[in-house]
């Protein structure tokens, strides 16, 4: 069983062991000489000196020359979930295994792109839980291993690698493999009606596909969708007379529209959309055929708009799910902004009733009664359907919708448990509706920030329970930092998440360093003509040689003004050129063309859009 660690370095090798003595006497050595990750005898692990103790291990990986170890150093306890302590990661360090070399220049970039990974990621664990599957699942398997960890959801998984290989050669290493989930995790306690409960909400988000808000879109081609998260919301009463506990778990997922889809940046605020047909059916099946073996049955919310730009990814989605034509996938279209205007978010009520005429019942979900002592327990239900709901981007419309879903199916539950008598609302209860409201907003926010960079819209409804014109100019707010972040930020964001993952691995490739800029000198040039030209104009306006109105400095106004201005429009109409793209992995939709001049000299890279994937409206005419 992991727990909390303590390391030192003795030489040419870093050694950790465990800290309490409740845990083996295992120590572990990485050291760089042989690249080894081995255990070692406890007595090498020297009794004085300097050592640090931390929560736990992230993770060893290999960059170009070098290897870093990736510690958790400090954590917070988020909840506890059947006498099971919750842990967030607050704190980490990357530790250089071999400090006598300084790293190279290209290994400082892949250094800094894991600091930002690891600096903005929510990472969760447990010693004692395994986080990375639902209360139903681990009833089924039994007490928490990694080795029989959920590897979707499994975030450090490539990370621990050397650590796994190690464990499997010997049993003592698995104190050192931690699985971390990304996604949130909050349980709190309270009591109802004289009954003591815990309710939380645990999100899981998938390895698989993973990214940021354009360079992950749709399905690939083993089905994986980008953005997929699963969302368990659990419930514990205690009932007072007999000491029995009522476990209830309600899971939720969410994911990206599963056919191929893009939409390609270019500095406008809406990106160009595009679609591609070819094998885009195949891969929603594959999708499809593993959600029903994880969940059963599925009910699809689909929340995008029927209208405008929208409307091409609603149609493709409807075409697929129609074609495949599953009894076991119960397809509902709700026009989320049509319903929902002029801020009527009672409407969404309209959505829950056209799911429970589907089939949907709020009760179907896990539940469980353990004895006082824990010693037995009986399972009185098992979930065997899954609602998976997707707007464009599964963040803000999709947040509402869970959260609504999920109090619907509170309510059952505590009239289940014998909390509330039927008729008596749940929200009724002022500290457990701002709880509840809380956490989902909160849950909101940290998938929001993952995939889009800023915290989730429409948040003031789920918080509050109603929408507000300060809720409406945060959401601009957040709107106009999405479009500057998904342009110019999140190229390396979508790098740091693939170096972690092991979607790149530097180690393995003998091509110069990714980071090199191979554009055409005058499209790297044109940000630097920009800026100098606004320095020009700002020396102008403020420090004029005399009067503002002097002939010279009018010329040097307009000249720089002219300057700035067309080299604006030229960034605007070559605005794929000047998107931070990421330079580690294929995207699938957007491809690198070499250009040359007449004597076919290479002049520089330019980025067009995959001829896959074309305009839905030459894929109608096709």
């Amino acid at each position: 069983m992991p727990g909390p660690l303590l390391y030192t370095r003795v030489g040419d090798s870093l050694l950790f062991k465990p800290s309490t003595t409740s845990q083996s006497e295992a120590v572990l050595s990485i050291s760089h000489h042989d690249s080894g990750v081995t255990l070692v005898d406890p007595s090498n692990f020297p009794k004085d000196g300097e050592t640090r103790k931390i929560a736990g291990l992230i993770g060893i990986l290999h960059l170009r020359n070098s290897r870093v170890v990736l510690t958790a150093d400090q954590v917070e306890v988020v909840g506890h979930l059947g006498g099971h302590a919750l842990f967030k990661v607050t704190a980490h360090s990357l530790v250089l295994v071999n400090t006598s070399i300084r790293p190279s220049a290209e290994d400082n970039q892949y250094l800094a792109l894991l600091r930002d990974h690891l600096a903005k990621a929510t990472l969760y664990y447990s010693y004692t839980y395994d986080l990375t599957h639902s209360v139903q699942r681990n009833e089924e398997l039994g007490p928490a291993s990694w080795r029989t960890a959920d590897t979707r959801f499994f975030w450090n998984y490539y990370a621990t690698e050397p650590l796994r290989n190690l464990a499997e050669e010997n049993s003592l290493a698995n104190e050192f493999v931690l699985p971390l989930i990304y996604g949130y995790v909050k349980v709190v306690d309270a009591v109802l009606q004289s009954a003591p409960i815990s309710v939380g909400l645990i999100t899981r988000r998938s390895r698989f596909r993973a990214g940021t808000r354009y360079f992950r879109r749709g399905v690939d081609g083993d089905g994986n969708v980008a953005n997929f998260n699963e969302t368990e919301q659990v419930l514990l009463v205690q009932q007072r007379d007999s000491g029995r506990t009522h476990w209830f778990s309600f899971l939720q997922t969410r994911g990206s529209v599963p056919v191929y889809w893009a939409e390609v940046n270019n500095l406008k605020y809406k990106p160009e959309l595009m679609l591609s047909d070819a094998g885009s059916l195949d891969a929603c099946a594959k999708h499809f055929a593993e959600q029903k073996r994880l969940y059963g049955d599925n009910y699809l919310v689909n929340l995008v708009n029927q209208k405008g730009y929208e409307l091409p990814v609603k149609e493709s989605y409807e075409s697929s799910v129609a074609t495949l034509n599953d009894e076991r996938l119960h397809y509902v279209y709700f026009d989320f902004h049509h319903e929902c205007r002029k801020m009527q978010w009672h409407r969404i009520n309209v959505l829950v009733e056209q799911l429970r005429h589907m089939g949907l019942d709020n009760s179907d979900v896990f539940h469980k009664i353990t004895s006082p002592d824990g010693s037995t327990e009986t399972v009185v239900s098992k979930q065997k359907s899954v609602v998976r709901t997707n707007c464009m981007d599964c963040l803000d419309r999709t947040n509402v919708v869970q959260s609504v879903l999920a109090g619907w199916v509170l309510q059952q539950q505590l009239e289940t448990a014998a909390v509330l008598p039927q008729g008596v609302s749940w929200k009724e209860d002022s500290t457990l509706l701002t709880e509840f409201q809380n956490f989902w907003a909160d849950n909101a926010d940290a998938i929001s920030k993952s995939y889009s960079g800023t915290g989730a819209l429409k948040t003031d409804f789920t918080r509050t329970g109603k929408r507000t014109y300060m809720g409406a100019f945060h959401d601009l707010v957040n709107s106009v930092s999405r479009y500057y972040q998904n342009n110019c930020t999140d190229g390396p964001r979508q790098d740091s998440y693939d170096l972690f993952l092991g979607n790149f691995r530097p180690y393995h490739t003998s091509v110069p360093s990714p980071f090199i800029d191979k554009r055409p000198l005058f499209i790297q040039l044109l940000p630097t003509i920009i800026y100098a030209a606004l320095t020009v104009i700002a020396a102008t306006v403020f420090f004029p040689k005399g009067h503002f109105l002097n002939r010279k400095n009018l010329q040097f106004f307009v000249g720089s003004s002219l300057v700035a201005l067309f080299a604006l429009r030229v960034i605007f109409i070559n605005g794929m050129q000047y998107v931070n793209w990421p330079k580690l992995t294929d995207l699938g939709f957007v491809i690198a063309v070499q250009t040359h001049n007449k004597e076919q000299v290479f002049k520089g890279i330019q980025y067009r859009p995959s001829p896959q994937f074309v305009k839905p409206t030459l894929l109608k005419r096709d």
